[in-house]
């Protein structure tokens, strides 16, 4: 246990800001499952709708610095790599 005071207040901080980024994180999992549903019944206008959304809410995450730039754009990638082979089958 912290002792001195400013170590005390970045405690209440740091539980903040976890708090904060497991809430984004966990919503990000949401929006990628909600895309391969999709996927999965072969619903390629939804699936477009949730990548495009999962796009601009991973970049968000990404700038706000929750996860880091490259694993957005990795994910991105992957997602959209995986709409457009469902796509095309």
């Amino acid at each position: 246990m912290a002792n001195i005071r400013s170590a005390k207040k970045r405690i209440g901080v740091i539980a903040k800001k976890t708090a904060s980024n497991r809430r984004v994180k966990s919503h990000l999992k949401a929006i990628i499952k909600n895309f391969e549903a999709a996927i999965a019944s072969e619903d390629f206008e939804t699936a477009k709708e949730k990548l495009t959304l999962a796009e601009k809410k991973l970049m968000q995450a990404a700038s706000k610095g929750t996860i880091h730039k490259n694993a957005a754009s990795r994910k991105v990638s992957r997602l959209t790599k995986r709409f457009s082979k469902a796509k095309a089958e």
